[in-house]
């Protein structure tokens, strides 16, 4: 008996970083995964696995289709495919703030719409969505990728008002900086990486980058059936940003 027992879960985005975190501690716990990404090439063999952009409708929708297919149903999703994005207001022009929330925010309605009529039928469903600190507090250099997770906070406690009627739990949490592939490439673009990995740390009260496998914790908490009365919450996972001030 494990603490999913064979619970059916999709993990958007989780060919690394996060959702490659999150998707190997589920499978460690017991549940049955299922990673959709556009690219699954790194995604290990005894995952089940799908190539999915979220930003096709028909992809998403046939690929739950698949998932509940291969496995029977379907219990939990994990919405964690996002993107990032830097600069103040001025920086990214109409097309990349579409292109963001596309990814950020309408990626989970499609997901999630897909999902639900399954999700409906499971005695343990839960929704968690990869939000960030970003949601919360204002950091420089950060207005686009703040503003979808933003929306994505909010989103999270309007679905959990929707469903939860239904018995369908919604749950986001909110990472501080993270030690993964995107803030390696930010941090390479950087003119001085060694400073600027040095100014990510120290914004964070604990002095050091959160990691993949404490933010996936997080998400399988929020996941799982122990947590059957937590719903409509933004569980951070920062270092203490949001409500530490050391200095």
């Amino acid at each position: 008996m494990t603490e999913f027992d064979g619970a059916v879960a999709i993990v958007t985005g989780g060919a690394s970083g996060l959702g490659a975190a999150t998707a190997a501690l589920l499978a460690e716990r017991g549940a049955r995964v299922a990673v959709l990404d556009r690219d699954i090439g790194a995604v290990p063999a005894e995952l089940f696995s799908m190539v999915c952009d979220i930003t096709d409708a028909a992809q998403v929708d046939e690929a739950v289709a698949a998932v509940v297919a291969h496995f029977g149903s379907l219990d939990i999703v994990i919405n964690n495919a996002g993107i990032g994005a830097a600069g103040d207001i001025s920086a990214n022009d109409d097309a990349e703030w579409h292109r963001v929330f596309d990814v950020n925010v309408v990626g989970i309605a499609r997901v999630t719409r897909a999902a639900l009529p399954h999700l409906r039928k499971s005695s343990v469903a839960a929704i968690v969505n990869t939000c960030s600190v970003a949601a919360i507090v204002g950091l420089p250099q950060r207005a686009l990728y703040s503003a979808s997770k933003g929306a994505v906070a909010a989103l999270t406690q309007a679905m959990a008002a929707d469903h939860v009627k239904e018995g369908i739990r919604v749950n986001a949490v909110t990472p501080g900086t993270a030690d993964t592939p995107w803030v390696g490439r930010l941090l390479d673009a950087a003119d001085d990486p060694e400073a600027a990995a040095a100014a990510l740390k120290a914004r964070q009260p604990m002095g050091r980058l959160v990691t993949a496998p404490e933010v996936a914790n997080a998400i399988v908490y929020l996941a799982s059936p122990n947590s059957s009365s937590t719903t409509g919450t933004l569980l951070a996972v920062d270092g203490g940003m949001q409500g530490l001030r050391v200095s």
